[in-house]
């Protein structure tokens, strides 16, 4: 078989943008069936640390409340996550949450009031940190 440009040097012009064209157009509908399937692989909720410190523990309660779900840092290889690291949150639903943090060296403090969306990052940052207490 030869290629679309085989046929334009022959000099056979009809022929060969025929074969341009189809070769497009099979393009244009790999790319309709491929970009779903990407569009459909997200990366879920994830907590992106930026306290400058290593948690041990990151937990999420509905606002105003003391009822705080299991510790995330499990969803970790090793089981905490460092400064600038992203940490996959699950069984959580979007909505607004108080987030309970505990250091490794012990200190737990809070972020009130953060918002967490469906397949996407949310972060907290030292200065959003309150109520800290070793």
């Amino acid at each position: 078989m030869r290629s679309a440009s085989a046929w334009l040097r022959l000099g056979n012009k009809s022929e060969g943008e025929a074969k341009v064209k189809q070769l497009l157009g099979l393009c244009c509908v790999a790319c309709l069936l491929v970009s779903p399937a990407l569009a459909a692989k997200k990366k879920g909720m994830q907590f992106w640390n930026l306290t400058g410190e290593t948690l041990s523990e990151v937990a999420l309660a509905p606002v105003g409340s003391t009822t705080f779900g299991s510790n995330q840092c499990v969803n970790d290889k090793d089981g905490t996550v460092d400064f600038d690291e992203n940490l996959a949150i699950t069984g959580v639903e979007p909505g607004r949450y108080d987030v309970r943090m505990k250091d490794v060296k012990g200190r737990v403090c809070y972020a009130r009031s953060v918002t967490v969306e469906a397949d996407k990052t949310f972060s907290i940052s030292e200065k959003e940190m309150t109520d800290c207490a070793k």
